[in-house]
């Protein structure tokens, strides 16, 4: 079977390209507010345009309902999406306001922002967990006077039932997705595995209508989207691994800090010990030749520059 091949900059993912339709993205936003609205001539599409491979990229975005609704999917873990959120709103609002004038008086209205992240990733996560701006912060603070929150949803198959029930394309995209994996483990090429999954897909009218449209796409999206993941994970491997040479070298820097050191009071120890010994035999000549502890005393404060206190105290030592 002839493999799809993939350019390294393809701009869109399937879960983006599934809901920048507006049926389809107020179709997610009901299933999370739990509400019933159809009127989607009231969704304005605010997504930004410009994302390339591994670099700043806005799935979906839209201001609906006063709300400006940021939603992001992600396959890894991360921890930086309150910071590359807060990256997207300022874009999307300063497309918003670049008419406004910011000096005047009177107050710009900004719709409410609000940040979700879909994950679907391989590694073990909680169906939901809270994001914070404020954790990345080096001094922390009982009120951050900057924050931002992001909501994170688990939506692999078996997670947050009660939201794939309510967003039927939300669930379909977590069984295509599962296809995908089951498959991907067997002893074939990767793409040889989409296009299985592709085809059983359409067969169980999963995301059928979409992948029959969509298919080279999609698969192309898929091949994309799982050596993106893969990269990633490499990074992060070589990360470690660079870390640890980074720790083994400062370790061998301390190592070799203490030896100096250990050397160093070594060498010192033999001097004093080496000025002791020198006083000690002056001290012994002085008693031989029948000078008195007083002369003595006299005599090494001389010769060793010591006070009278410590001439005193080595004369006693020693005599």
């Amino acid at each position: 079977m002839k493999e799809t091949h993939v350019q390294r900059n393809y701009k869109d993912t399937m879960f983006r390209m599934l809901f920048k339709e507006k049926e389809n993205a107020l179709d997610l936003y009901n299933a999370l507010n739990k509400t019933a609205y159809t009127d989607t001539d009231k969704l304005e599409i605010t997504t930004l345009e410009n994302a390339i491979y591994l670099n700043y990229k806005n799935d979906i975005s839209f201001v609906f309902e006063y709300e400006l609704m940021l939603y992001e999917h992600q396959s890894t873990v991360n921890c930086n999406m309150p910071l590359r959120d807060l990256i997207y709103v300022t874009e999307v609002l300063q497309g918003r306001i670049e008419k406004e004038d910011l000096y005047d008086r009177t107050m710009i209205k900004l719709p409410t922002p609000r940040f979700v992240v879909f994950y679907n990733g391989m590694e073990l996560q909680p169906e939901e967990q809270t994001l914070r701006l404020s954790d990345a912060f080096e001094k922390k603070l009982e009120e951050p006077e900057l924050e931002l929150v992001v909501k994170v949803y688990n939506v692999n198959l078996g997670y947050n039932p009660e939201l794939m029930s309510a967003c039927s394309l939300l669930k379909e995209y977590a069984q295509y997705v599962e296809q995908v994996r089951k498959r991907a483990v067997k002893d074939i090429p990767f793409a040889e595995a989409v296009e299985q999954a592709v085809d059983y897909c359409i067969q169980n009218r999963i995301l059928a209508d979409f992948l029959s449209k969509n298919r080279t796409e999609a698969i192309a999206m898929c091949i994309y989207e799982y050596n993106e993941e893969l990269h990633l994970k490499n990074e992060y491997k070589r990360g470690l691994e660079e870390g640890n040479l980074e720790r083994i070298r400062l370790e061998e820097q301390l190592i070799q800090k203490e030896e100096q050191l250990i050397k160093k009071d070594e060498q010192i120890a033999k001097q004093k010990q080496q000025y002791e010994q020198q006083i000690l035999t002056l001290i012994g000549k002085c008693k031989s030749e029948g000078d008195d502890t007083e002369r003595t005393v006299r005599l090494i404060q001389d010769v060793f520059s010591l006070d009278q206190c410590e001439a005193k105290e080595r004369v006693k030592r020693y005599w």
